[in-house]
């Protein structure tokens, strides 16, 4: 690949030293009670489920954090990089997140949520209030079953609260199968009663978006009908909020700003840091036709991307592994049961790269990728609609999208050492299946940490039925 070539040559010749949705809300706030906030990602794998345990007087206690895996620690209610000094309140918003920590209990003694859960885990009932009200906080009839790694104490704990015996005598769960009893659901009140037995995930570190406080939202209002809303979607926000933060995320803030009584509705996604069109339905059925629209193709979406190298005019097609983490690898063969990616380059053309104080401003973090005099604004046709897909297609062809701190490491260091990149055009063939399997571990870990605010991503024209219905969006940022 030419691109690719030419990028190897740059770097060899310089030094790289550094590479949906609740209903329950509460959506009719004043701005003051939004900003005070007064009191008023679910199972990914089971094997991140029970990573500490530690044991109260009233609930035995599971407490997991992303970052380790020891077992016997105790709980920590504060660490060194905690976003939140003291546990008083989750506003205001800190200005970067913190560590992940989540706290796994099982329910020894019935009683309202809020103090439950507070006493539990040694935090302020006020804290509590508020992980509640982002969405923060979930619960299931049943313990979940325990992962192959936990310990001799989990899995006697698991068996005595799921015993036969036990569990006939609880008549919230009567009529249910074992695994229905287990599905977990988001705490939407304060005051909601939980009975022995009942399994509590506390996301004490919600996930935050600071930039939700920054923006001006009925500027970014495209339009407004009696069906759906159309919002410029600001870059470094959530559309429909998180797994641990529904507060905190377009659909609640655009609501807010338009002084609607019922919420907004999530039809489609784009990536937190990509900015521009997106629809947000008024009502439940809206979004229902919508995702039909989606569904039948009828929807037309046109991005604006601005590369960091040139890309070829014309259809770009890859293989998107079907494993829903991210980073997201794409091969340009033919695997089975990976899903095919396609999006069309109607334009490229050169532009400047953005200046300094700009890319100090949205915190871009091009890793440093070597040449930056200029680069290249395409327009996109996205034929296929897959998570994270102009991004990861435009790095597999070498031209990564300008400020992707994810994908740019691995572009670099696949020009930097031809076939690291076991699905790229030098991709080596491997001998055994442990050893491809190494080789994947080896290129995902080349990737980066997800940007944090903007990347050069515009999703600038959405447009259905035929173009009855067109919108676009404003000016993109780097222009």
């Amino acid at each position: 690949m030419s691109g690719a070539v030419s990028l190897s040559a740059l770097l060899t010749n310089s030094l790289i030293s550094s590479l949906r949705t609740s209903k329950s809300r509460n959506l009719g706030m004043p701005m003051t009670l939004i900003h005070s906030l007064a009191v008023t990602h679910v199972f990914r794998k089971q094997a991140k489920m029970f990573g500490l345990c530690s044991y109260g007087s009233r609930t035995k206690t599971f407490s997991t954090s992303s970052t380790t895996t020891t077992f016997g620690a105790t709980i920590s209610n504060s660490s060194s990089d905690c976003p939140y000094p003291g546990y008083n309140r989750l506003l205001p918003c800190p200005s970067q997140n913190g560590q992940p920590r989540v706290e796994h209990l099982v329910v020894r003694e019935g009683g309202p949520v809020l103090e439950y859960i507070s006493k539990a885990v040694d935090l302020p009932p006020q804290f509590i209030a508020d992980l509640i009200h982002f969405g923060a906080v979930y619960y299931a009839l049943v313990c979940p079953t325990p992962p192959p790694t936990a310990t001799t104490e989990q899995i006697k704990i698991f068996k005595e609260v799921t015993d036969p015996d036990v569990l006939r005598k609880r008549k919230s769960i009567k009529g249910k199968t074992f695994r229905e009893a287990q599905k977990t659901f988001r705490i939407t009140r304060v005051d909601e009663f939980v009975e022995a037995g009942t399994y509590l995930r506390v996301h004490i570190h919600p996930k935050r978006f600071p930039r939700c406080y920054e923006i001006d939202w009925k500027s970014r209002i495209i339009a407004v009908t009696e069906s759906y809303v159309i919002l410029d979607k600001p870059a470094g926000t959530s559309v429909g909020g998180t797994t641990d933060n529904i507060e905190e995320s377009c659909a609640t803030f655009a609501t807010r700003a338009l002084g609607l009584t019922d919420p907004l509705w999530t039809t489609h996604q784009i990536d937190n840091c990509t900015e521009g069109c997106v629809v947000l339905a008024r009502t439940k059925q809206y979004c229902s036709v919508f995702h039909g629209k989606i569904r039948e193709k009828k929807v037309k979406k046109l991005y604006l991307a601005l590369a960091a190298a040139p890309v070829p005019i014309g259809v770009v097609t890859h293989y998107m592994r079907p494993v829903n983490v991210a980073p997201r690898l794409v091969s340009k063969d033919i695997t089975q049961g990976w899903h095919m990616c396609q999006l069309e380059v109607l334009e490229c053309k050169e532009v400047p790269w953005p200046t300094a104080s700009t890319e100090q401003k949205l915190r871009i973090d091009n890793c440093g990728w070597p040449q930056k005099d200029v680069a290249y604004e395409c327009k996109i046709n996205l034929l296929t609609g897959k998570t994270h897909q102009v991004r990861a297609q435009l790095a597999a062809i070498g031209a990564p999208i300008v400020g992707d701190s994810m994908y740019i490491p691995a572009v670099i260091a696949e020009a930097m050492n031809p076939g690291l990149n076991p699905f790229g055009e030098d991709g080596k063939h491997y001998e055994s299946e442990d050893e491809r399997t190494k080789a994947v571990e080896e290129w995902m870990a080349q990737h980066g940490k997800e940007p944090s605010i903007a990347i050069g991503l515009q999703a600038c024209q959405i447009s259905w039925d035929d173009g009855e219905h067109f919108y676009e969006a404003r000016t993109p940022w780097w222009r």
